[in-house]
């Protein structure tokens, strides 16, 4: 376990790393930057840098974990990435079910192929799943959410890279907004976040504004029109 920095989380989970880029809201991303670091560190999980990596050695992890955590499973890749085999991510599942004290989050980009391969995974009311969003090219993400059979059901719209409007949010539990932080990050206009925000208070979604973003993210805050949205799903345990 690893504790984290991500406001909407606690700690990390990564028993796969690395990723490759599908869409324009990886052309910065953060993982790909900290494994390289992790690489020069001489992480061993990291020996091959961001190249696509399965850890088996990890997989019991949450289950030595006494102390009820809200998890990020795999920051540093994405869960369905065609190249994580289907009875690994069977094995993640199984886990997380397993370890029912504690919450996971599951975020992906690769929607599709979680949709497909919902029914052949263990769920459980402690497991989270979402998809990510930059901009309205990528909506039909929410279309495959609302195929799977997930207690929680949440959207990472970060980076936002344009606005996104008139989403259909029936079924949807928690949507996350944030900017682009770090070298080269894309500007993110207010306009986007209000109405993003609007939309979830129209349909009595949970909302949280993770942060403006920018080269100095800290400066820039996590405040919207003076307010901090701080909004998360209630935590549910599976039965033990």
């Amino acid at each position: 376990m690893a504790s984290s920095r991500i406001e909407w989380t606690e700690s990390t989970w990564n028993p796969v790393t690395g990723c490759t880029k599908i869409s324009p809201g990886c052309d910065h991303c953060y993982a790909e930057r900290m494994a390289m670091r992790l690489q020069a560190m001489g992480q061993p999980n990291y020996v091959d840098g961001f190249k696509p990596s399965l850890h088996p050695h990890v997989l019991d992890y949450p289950l030595h974990w006494k102390k009820p955590q809200v998890i990020f499973v795999n920051s540093m890749s994405d869960t369905f990435h065609s190249s994580v085999p289907d009875v690994f991510i069977q094995q993640i599942f199984s886990v997380m079910k397993e370890a029912h004290w504690h919450s996971f989050q599951v975020l992906t980009k690769r929607s599709r192929r979680a949709m497909t391969m919902a029914n052949e995974l263990k769920w459980s009311p402690n497991i989270w799943m979402g998809v990510t969003i930059e901009n309205q090219d990528y909506k039909s993400r929410i279309d495959h959410l609302r195929e799977i059979p997930a207690a929680v059901r949440f959207l990472s719209l970060e980076p936002l890279l344009g606005p996104v409007p008139d989403m259909n949010l029936k079924g949807i539990d928690w949507v996350i907004v944030g900017g682009e932080s770090g070298p080269g990050s894309r500007p993110m206009e207010k306009a986007w976040v209000c109405d993003i925000r609007d939309q979830c208070c129209e349909a009595g979604v949970k909302f949280f504004f993770k942060q403006w973003g920018g080269v100095n993210k800290k400066k820039a805050g996590r405040l919207l029109d003076g307010i901090l949205y701080d909004d998360m799903p209630e935590q549910q345990q599976a039965t033990g």
